[in-house]
């Protein structure tokens, strides 16, 4: 087949215009049925069109969860983490009309860490010479931003981790100040309002997923005397699980 011959959506069997083909391992992908894919999927290259029509099942199932969530929670203000705790489930989505969007809806048995990291950027300051021209300051200075972001791992079959920004633009501390020497100081972003704002809400999305995926996971470890399949004593589960004499996870 050439470059531009007509090409066909291996799902929907839709005409595909010249820059709309998302290509797949053995097919080809439409944008309209790209987009119902989990935007937190990131290996459509190298997916079979089998592996796309199972997880557009698996989408389409996800609406009835998402109409049947009741959010008793909310966590973060820009990027959102929804919690139904009645029902032990949680999605993120920065979507104001998030049934429309369709998020994964998860259990929170289903996180399996959390982490959070911080990208800073800085750009160079110069100053104008003589002539007009700018030149850098010796030594050079900068300016810095940071973006604090959520890293949720998470046990699914299309995904493993969900990352989001908690702030819903850079935060800039501009330039530190000079040293008596003129020599710029290391930034400090820890002492900028919205920094610290931003990284408390992080850590309260962090520390409230694993809180409520430790306690679901507790609940399900039989409390009563089991026979441990692997060595064969008859032991009570310890905190995480395990076998008392083996260490091998019971449940």
């Amino acid at each position: 087949m050439g470059l531009f011959d007509k090409k066909y959506c291996s799902i929907c069997d839709a005409k595909i215009g010249l820059l709309g083909n998302r290509k797949l391992d053995d097919g080809n992908l439409c944008k309209d049925c790209a987009s119902r894919l989990s935007p937190w999927f990131s290996d459509r290259r190298h997916s079979t069109v089998e592996q796309i029509r199972e997880q557009l099942a698996y989408r389409d199932a996800n609406k009835e969860k998402v109409e049947a969530f009741h959010c008793t929670r909310t966590l973060g203000s820009w990027t959102k983490v929804m919690l139904d705790e009645d029902k032990q489930l949680f999605m993120v989505t920065h979507m104001k009309n998030w049934k429309e969007a369709n998020p994964d809806v998860l259990r929170f048995s289903d996180v399996t860490g959390c982490d959070i990291n911080v990208d800073e950027d800085r750009t160079e300051v110069k100053r104008k010479n003589e002539q007009g021209e700018e030149e850098s300051y010796q030594p050079k200075r900068y300016e810095y931003s940071y973006d604090i972001k959520v890293l949720i791992h998470v046990n699914n079959p299309y995904f493993s981790e969900i990352e989001f920004k908690v702030n819903d633009r850079d935060i800039e501390i501009g330039e530190p100040g000079l040293s008596l020497m003129g020599v710029q100081q290391p930034p400090k972003p820890e002492l900028n309002a919205e920094y610290r704002r931003c990284m408390d809400s992080a850590e309260e999305i962090k520390s409230i997923l694993t809180g409520v995926r430790d306690t679901v996971r507790e609940e399900a470890v039989p409390k009563q005397p089991v026979i441990c399949k692997a060595c064969g004593a008859k032991t009570v589960p310890d905190s995480s699980g395990c076998c008392e004499y083996c260490g091998t996870l019971l449940l």
